[in-house]
């Protein structure tokens, strides 16, 4: 097996999962007791919160932190047993160095600098590449977790914040500039991806509006294993 893009800390360890409450916080069987983890998803990871389902955790790096673990995956049920689902948030803004790094971003040859967190107007996108000769190359990552029907979907809730990332990719490709979505779908039995119209319809409508206006929308697989995230192809885009 080739090597991760992204490793998983030291120390990783897989328990079982008891509820979720608060939003950023899980409760999780460890070692036949329950301990307390952070989670940095806000979305409602529908379809994923399924009591005594596995739940792979990695241990806190920055000192002093209140809670020890952190959530980076949850299990789901198939025929093989189960998989990962990379429930990180984080995970797509590094995924992003990672995949530039390794020329694994087609659409991005020709570029030789990526700035991460980078400010445009009121808003901050995940990264800014830039190259000579090239016209600078805006990219607003998402993190992807749902699939229905075999079609992965973002988002999983309501999302204001991402309609108006939306907004500002198309003001900055109105201005003659690339704009682009990448969406990391960090489970394995998507087949394709569009917009999850049926949670947020205003969401989805923006993006099919924006991919309209030349914004470009690279749906991007990886496969989540317990010592780390490989990537595994580009899919289909279908507008909503």
């Amino acid at each position: 097996m080739s090597e991760p893009l992204l490793q998983y800390p030291q120390g990783c360890r897989v328990g079982r999962l008891l509820r979720r409450e608060k939003r950023f916080f899980m409760y999780v069987e460890l070692d036949g007791r329950e301990v307390a983890a952070h989670t940095n998803n806000t979305g409602t990871m529908l379809g994923l919160l399924r009591r005594g389902a596995p739940v792979l955790l990695s241990p806190a790096t920055s000192p002093g932190r209140r809670l020890a673990w952190t959530v980076e995956a949850l299990g789901l049920p198939c025929a093989s047993g189960f998989f990962w689902v990379g429930v990180n948030t984080s995970v797509p803004n590094r995924l992003l160095s990672a995949l530039f790094g390794t020329g694994l971003l087609p659409w991005a040859r020709g570029y030789s600098a990526l700035k991460r967190e980078a400010v445009c107007g009121e808003s901050r996108l995940d990264g800014l590449l830039t190259g000579e000769g090239m016209p600078e190359l805006w990219v607003e990552c998402k993190n992807v977790t749902l699939v229905e029907d075999g079609v992965a979907a973002f988002p999983d809730a309501v999302t204001a914040r991402g309609a108006k990332h939306l907004q500002t990719l198309m003001d900055i490709r109105a201005a003659g500039k690339r704009a682009a979505m990448l969406y990391i779908i960090q489970r394995p039995d998507g087949r394709c991806f569009s917009a999850a119209d049926y949670v947020d319809p205003v969401y989805a409508a923006a993006l099919r509006r924006a991919a309209e206006a030349g914004v470009e929308v690279h749906p991007v697989v990886v496969h989540v294993s317990e010592d780390g995230i490989r990537y595994g192809g580009e899919l289909e885009y279908l507008p909503a």
